[in-house]
């Protein structure tokens, strides 16, 4: 079993991407997963948070994430709005950053313990290919690189879950998958 917590600031699309990763790996991976977004204080520019559980036998949990395996942050800047990323982790907890701040990263890591960190610059790789700051499908591409989910589950759940701007959102996946480095 591996627990997700996903953070975002809302308007970046956290919870869907919580959503689109259990699509990935239920549909295209034959593992199981569960997603319990929380919800209650949604805004545009306010902290959120959603959790997912994936085994490969079914999830029977339907609960949020308390010890994590792997965090991702889809905001650098959740640092700075009291919320603590490193609640509940381990010095074993994966950290996917979107950042290309270099002093960032550090205080990610100085803060919380995290030792396996990867990083990337979701935002302006969703800028570059969707034109639009909302880096959700760019973070499931560098999830893909902690190979919880490989890549082209994440872009055929990308394709289901988009539409017409799919292909727009698997080009930022890939792109982030490609670009993904272990800091």
């Amino acid at each position: 079993m591996v627990k997700i917590k996903f953070y975002g600031i809302g308007g970046q699309g956290a919870v869907t991407a919580a959503k689109v990763l259990s699509k990935a790996v239920s549909l295209y991976q034959d593992e199981y997963a569960v997603t319990v977004p929380a919800y209650g204080h949604e805004r545009r520019g306010a902290p959120v948070f959603a959790h997912v559980i994936v085994d490969d036998s079914p999830v029977l949990l339907n609960c949020y994430v308390y010890e994590p395996d792997i965090v991702l942050v889809m905001d650098e800047s959740i640092l700075d709005k009291n919320v603590n990323v490193g609640e509940g982790c381990t010095e074993e907890t994966i950290l996917v950053l979107n950042s290309g701040n270099e002093k960032m990263i550090e205080r990610y890591r100085n803060t919380y313990g995290f030792k396996r960190i990867y990083v990337c610059d979701g935002t302006a790789i969703a800028e570059r290919n969707i034109g639009r700051s909302i880096p959700n499908s760019s973070m499931l591409g560098a999830l893909a690189k902690t190979e919880l989910v490989t890549i082209e589950a994440v872009e055929n759940a990308i394709r289901d879950s988009f539409g017409k701007v799919g292909e727009l959102n698997v080009r930022a996946a890939r792109d982030a998958y490609e670009h993904t480095e272990n800091a």
